[in-house]
């Protein structure tokens, strides 16, 4: 899968003007994302709050961040696979910078049941704190 970056990506968003499309543009985006290896599907890289199974794998080389996550619910790998392309590539400070959720403006995960939801947004935590962590490294 070709990586665009997240200017990219969020154009692309934005010129589907309907919430439900963006939506179904997203799950059809993480139907082609490669599976985690199974090595990484660990309890360690669990992200725990959801009754589905949720990794979420962060790695830092030559001063930029990047994420991998997967799910057993296509909705789940959907939305955090694209919350995790937002970012990808980005330094410490770029995403430090940024909001908490780069898909509020999109309405894509008011599409969402709220615990589907909230482990989203867990995510997007998630790759906050990993960033800050790496602030200045």
């Amino acid at each position: 899968m070709d990586r665009p970056t997240s200017a990219e990506l969020l154009q692309t968003l934005a010129g589907l003007r309907d919430p439900q499309a963006r939506f179904a543009w997203a799950v059809e985006r993480a139907r082609h994302r490669p599976l985690l290896p199974e090595a990484l599907r660990t309890d360690a890289n669990r992200v725990e709050g959801c009754l589905v199974r949720l990794w979420f794998v962060p790695e830092f080389t030559d001063g930029r961040c990047w994420f991998r996550t997967d799910s057993d619910a296509l909705t789940l790998k959907a939305m955090t696979g694209l919350v995790c392309e937002l970012h990808d590539g980005a330094t410490p400070a770029e995403i430090v910078a940024r909001g908490p959720d780069p898909l509020d403006p999109l309405g894509l995960l008011r599409q969402l049941a709220e615990s589907r939801r909230a482990t989203v947004l867990r995510v997007a935590g998630r790759i906050r704190e990993f960033a800050a962590g790496h602030v200045g490294r």
